[in-house]
């Protein structure tokens, strides 16, 4: 089992080495220059799509509701812990790099999206579209579809699955010292509940569910860090002054280089907001609409809510405490910085937010794995898969956190490298949708 471990830490680090860290924050540069900095233009008119309905379109769910499943599989762990990694390993700077990926990652996003949108067909269980489709039929390279579909359906266990189980299961122990296999049995009964019903069930779940996690989770650490607001400026001058020098030893913090708080920074951040992995599309592409932009527009919003408002918080609530500097582990630090101002209130907080992000998440990435089984057996493997990736919680729930962390980090790369070569080979594509939509009143 080590020699195993020890391998994908190994691939990991290879996957996730200069050159793919370059092709993620370069080809969302590319597209912010090529859509003339659409993202920042046009965010206002993005979240005022949010709440607008296209009754009478083809689709599944509302653009809402298609939103919410997707930043259901986003807004996670990796929102807590990812962060806290992220500062653990990369130092503050690393808060600044996760930030560049939701900056540029706002363009990829919007761009993933039209083309799922363009590209997607109807199937017997709705629509279905993402990277595969627009890979086979608008890039005319169906084998490089089969590549994505197949790290799809391996990346839903990992980032979608186990790291969510594992770290809701840790936290759990940690807190309120719950055996990590009862929190696996509990989230494995309450996911198959929800996943059974599809994509309409699973667009109403989130739609209650979301909203309510994101608020609540946001306002607490507002009320943290209005106590802590001398603190802030500090805060934030360590992110920028730590993300291009050396981040020095500090306590327990053993210093960082700049190399680290941009690995981990991007890594963690493109784990958080999914930027250039090609999953959210897929939830886009079940959107009641006629106009791919418009879905696109409403999708743009989640990478903005996801790494800009929600890590944002975490980060804050971090480096304004001083548990980050004690030597704390990463799985903890979220937790121990928001006692330091809440007690074991903060303590609580956090468990149950961890709970609810890990759960939402696992309710989005389920659908996002049977849509890339479809794509690869027909829609006869759904029922199988939707087995499998339920057990599967519970065997998330009591493995090695770092096995966990280093598989997920690894799928996520295998499922971005044909994703961002799609959208490279497609970008006229985006940009000539884009120019049409803008061009036309609204």
């Amino acid at each position: 089992m080590q020699t195993f471990e020890a391998l994908i830490s190994t691939l990991s680090g290879w996957v996730w080495g200069p050159p793919m860290l370059t092709l993620l924050v370069g080809t969302g540069l590319y597209l912010t220059i090529l859509l003339k900095g659409m993202q920042f233009r046009a965010l206002p008119l993005a979240f005022k799509l949010v709440f607008r309905k296209d009754h009478h379109h083809e689709g599944d769910i509302s653009h809402f509701a298609a939103l919410m499943t997707a930043l259901a599989a986003t807004v996670g762990i990796g929102n807590i812990v990812g962060v806290a990694t992220a500062i653990t390993l990369g130092g503050p700077g690393a808060v600044f790099w996760m930030w560049m990926t939701g900056l540029v990652g706002m363009a990829t996003k919007y761009s993933e999206a039209v083309l799922a949108m363009k590209y997607r067909e109807k199937g017997p269980h709705g629509m279905r579209g993402g990277p595969m489709y627009y890979l086979a039929k608008g890039a005319g390279l169906p084998w490089l579809g089969t590549i994505f579909a197949v790290f799809t359906a391996c990346a839903a266990f990992g980032i979608g699955n186990m790291t969510q189980a594992n770290a809701t299961a840790k936290i759990f122990e940690s807190t309120f010292h719950i055996a990590p296999y009862i929190t696996g049995w509990v989230l494995m009964i309450l996911t198959g509940a929800v996943i059974l019903g599809g994509i309409k069930s699973i667009g109403k779940f989130t739609s209650f569910l979301v909203p309510f996690m994101i608020v609540g989770y946001v306002s607490t650490s507002l009320v943290v860090l209005f106590i802590h607001a001398d603190q802030i400026p500090h805060a934030f001058g360590l992110i920028f002054s730590s993300a291009f020098s050396p981040a020095s030893a500090t306590g327990g913090f053993a210093g960082a280089t700049i190399a680290a708080a941009m690995r981990y920074g991007i890594a963690r951040g493109v784990f958080s907001n999914e930027s250039g992995l090609g999953s959210a599309p897929i939830a886009a592409a079940a959107a009641r609409t006629a106009d791919p932009v418009k879905q696109a527009l409403v999708s743009m919003t989640q990478t903005f809510i996801d790494t800009l408002v929600v890590c944002t918080m975490t980060a804050l609530i971090i480096l304004t405490a001083t548990s980050w500097t004690q030597g704390v582990s990463a799985s903890e630090l979220t937790s121990a910085s928001m006692a330091e101002t809440l007690g074991d209130t903060g303590k609580i907080i956090v468990a149950i937010s961890t709970a609810l992000f890990a759960y939402s998440t696992l309710i989005g990435w389920n659908y996002y794995g049977e849509k890339a089984i479809e794509y690869l057996f027909g829609s006869k493997s759904i029922a199988i898969y939707r087995v499998v990736f339920t057990a599967a919680v519970i065997v998330g729930a009591t493995m090695s956190l770092e096995l966990v962390w280093n598989f997920s980090d690894l799928m996520n790369g295998m499922m971005a490298i044909p994703n961002l070569i799609g959208l490279l080979l497609l970008s006229k594509v985006v940009k000539a949708e884009t120019d049409r939509f803008f061009s036309e009143k609204h």
